[in-house]
């Protein structure tokens, strides 16, 4: 798989140099991906822009690198603005699959998406003495 990485705090921007996702390209990119994800990067940017085509192999690696991202609250971000490899994509229905058509707006997305994380995990400001005197009603 021709590639090249640029790691960021956030996230791993992987700009990929292939035509196609398929044959051989899908596996190296699941370990690639998997080896990042054991560094501690859980948002992916991958620039497809150059790929006009995905085989079923590729298909089920990008569900499943999708999944790891969004169980380890990252993103998968892939980039592109070819129309018809958009359309391929978005007909595989990967649920929650980003695809934009800059680096920039991918960043912003990861960005955004670490902020959503931030803020729903963060302290509801209410302690157990917020709740002293309070009894559960038994009425409906």
């Amino acid at each position: 798989m021709n590639h090249k990485l640029e790691k960021k705090e956030q996230y791993v921007f992987i700009d990929l140099e292939e035509a196609a996702f398929a044959n051989t390209v899908p596996a190296a990119f699941e370990e690639t991906a998997k080896s990042l994800m054991r560094e501690g990067y859980h948002n992916l940017i991958v620039n497809m822009q150059q790929t006009k085509s995905i085989d079923a192999a590729g298909t089920v690696i990008l569900k499943k690198i999708n999944w790891l991202c969004s169980n380890d609250l990252g993103l998968l971000v892939i980039v592109t603005r070819d129309d018809d490899f958009i359309d391929t994509l978005e007909a595989l229905r990967i649920p929650d699959i980003n695809i934009l058509p800059t680096k920039e707006e991918a960043i912003d997305a990861v960005f955004m998406h670490d902020l959503e994380n931030e803020f729903g995990a963060g302290d509801d400001d209410y302690d157990d003495e917020d709740y002293e005197g309070v009894s559960e009603s038994k009425e409906p």
